[in-house]
């Protein structure tokens, strides 16, 4: 019995007990609506509910009383031992072992699906997160948002979502400009003009870009630029690239801004259709030559200019033509993973969907993220004034970053300890949770030389205080899943996997799963083989959902 068939008994009872109180008045709830919670206490029992303090006012009865008519008739369901009323409602459920223990063949038989939920059916969202210029190397701002926009999507999908993650490339304005001048002055050994880009990277494009196009210094200076802006930008876009792959972080769409500025077969670009929208939903208004959208209707603080009086577009413009765009590929929800700089963007987004006649606190989220920061974490020698994501990946390793980046929330700032991401030791959390499931196959090798199979499921045979405590974690994974998707929180299941590593540690420093010396193997053992891979298949799901690796061996 897992958490929703006992809320489905639940239901079953209270219904006619509902009737009876209030027969003129239906009862209105289902089963989603009745919580079951685990007691802190396990002594308490498996599950409780407040089911009863809930609706005691609206059937007229008192909540003790209400609590003790549904405790006499729940134990009539099979599966459940027990259930008693404490305080001045709660109901403490507990289960017999067979009921609780089925769940261990039911993880194993489900395999990686174990964990999925339909809670975001349906749903369909764009995710964009980290989106650095294509002017350089991806740095330690960026990884935050990395490892947690990956797993959101992660998170999303496992939800039933229908989640793309997307790159949105800043290759459009004034900053190529600049990129394209640094790579010619390092190619001609100048020095980095004004506002231009520093850092040994650059010379190293630039020697890259000379290497492809020898003759590039014997072009017209306008055509120079464009060359080397071209090449430049393709190389650093591919380093990207591998450091996001090497971060275990895939993109599913990179999307150019040059896209928006492109002019159609009649002269019309993407931002261009952008403006005429928003002018027929009637924010758009004409002022000092310039073009305005009323973004103060939408709690912005001030109203944008999205084309200047001079005919040039604002980088609001193109914001509002990328919104529109993503909702124009069917996906109705937008998420934005910004940094800690960016919170002026939250309004400025939150007005372009209201005045695309969307909802702004439906059809946008704005994520902001704090900074992080690596103690001993050295400046790049390759671009001197940053911490580049490469650099930390070769120091701390994918799985210790993406784990320690996933498991704070994302509105706290972060300081991570180097040392302690490097210990073999259960101090450090992602070797724990790893470590667990390793031993979980060390556990399966070893029965497996001792003759210990999945022949036998017994599960009225998992009645160590452990066995209970494990199956009830493990019960949880689902629900945690569902949760951490729809507040978009990573961390909540790194925290889980911990506590679901220690008490798998526990159980197995009390219960075998082989014989001991010539004692004979027993229903008992093979059924603890069940709940021991059930455990490990979890911890893999979960270390999965973060991007992070399970290993086999540690």
């Amino acid at each position: 019995m897992n958490p929703d068939t006992l809320a489905e008994a639940l239901l079953a009872v209270v219904t006619p007990i509902a009737a009876s109180l209030r027969p003129d008045e239906a009862l209105g709830i289902d089963a989603s609506d009745i919580a079951l919670e685990r007691p802190r206490n396990r002594d308490h029992g498996d599950w409780a509910s407040n089911i009863a303090m809930r609706l005691a006012k609206k059937l007229g009865t008192n909540p003790r009383e209400l609590a003790q008519r549904i405790a006499d008739e729940i134990v009539a369901v099979d599966g459940v031992k027990s259930a008693e009323v404490a305080g001045p409602g709660f109901i403490n459920f507990r289960l017999d072992a067979a009921a609780a223990g089925v769940l261990a063949k039911t993880i194993v038989d489900a395999g990686n699906a174990y964990g999925t939920n339909d809670s975001q059916a349906g749903v369909s969202v764009n995710v964009e997160f980290v989106s650095a210029n294509p002017t350089g190397p991806l740095h330690i701002a960026h990884t935050r948002w990395a490892a947690l926009g990956d797993s959101i999507v992660r998170l999303l999908l496992a939800s039933g979502a229908n989640a793309i993650r997307e790159y949105y490339i800043n290759d459009a304005g004034a900053q190529m400009q600049r990129f394209a001048s640094s790579i010619i002055a390092a190619a001609k050994g100048e020095p980095t003009p004004e506002g231009g880009y520093p850092g040994q990277y650059i010379q190293a494009l630039a020697d890259r870009v000379v290497e492809s196009r020898p003759d590039l210094l014997d072009l017209p200076d306008a055509e120079q630029l464009t060359v080397a802006e071209d090449l430049a930008y393709e190389f650093q876009l591919a380093e990207i690239k591998s450091s996001l792959d090497r971060f275990n972080v895939p993109f599913d769409v990179w999307f150019s801004e040059r896209t928006l500025h492109a002019k159609d077969a009649a002269g019309i670009s993407l931002i261009d259709q952008a403006v005429d929208r928003l002018r027929e939903q009637g924010h758009v208004f004409d002022e000092d030559g310039a073009v305005w959208v009323r973004t103060t209707d939408f709690g912005d603080d001030k109203d944008r200019v999205i084309r200047r009086s001079n005919g040039e577009y604002t980088y609001f413009a193109a914001d509002a033509a990328y919104y529109l765009n993503k909702g124009d590929r069917g996906f109705e929800n937008k998420i934005y993973l910004l940094g800690a700089d960016h919170h002026g963007y939250v309004h400025r987004l939150k007005a372009i969907a209201g005045a695309a006649g969307q909802d702004p606190e439906k059809n946008v989220e704005v994520l902001i993220g704090q900074m992080v920061s690596i103690n001993g974490a050295r400046l790049s020698k390759r671009a001197g004034n940053i911490i580049e994501m490469d650099d930390l990946l070769d120091w701390l390793g994918t799985d210790a970053l993406r784990y320690s980046l996933e498991r704070s929330p994302a509105d706290s700032p972060l300081d991570l300890d180097p040392e302690l991401l490097q210990k073999r030791t259960n101090d450090n959390p992602v070797f724990y949770v790893q470590y667990a499931h390793a031993r979980t196959h060390n556990v399966g090798r070893n029965a497996a030389d001792s003759g210990v199979d999945r022949s036998e499921f017994a599960p009225e045979t998992l009645t160590h205080e452990t066995e209970s405590a494990l199956l009830g974690a493990l019960q949880e994974f689902p629900r945690i899943v569902a949760f951490a998707a729809q507040v978009r929180e990573p961390h909540r299941v790194a925290r889980y996997l911990e506590e679901l590593a220690g008490l798998y540690h526990r159980w197995y420093d009390n219960c075998r799963v082989t014989p001991l010396s010539d004692d004979p193997i027993e229903s008992v053992h093979r059924t603890r083989l069940w709940l021991n891979d059930a455990t490990g298949q979890v911890l893999r799901n979960g270390l999965g959902l973060l991007g992070v690796s399970a290993p086999e061996r540690m």
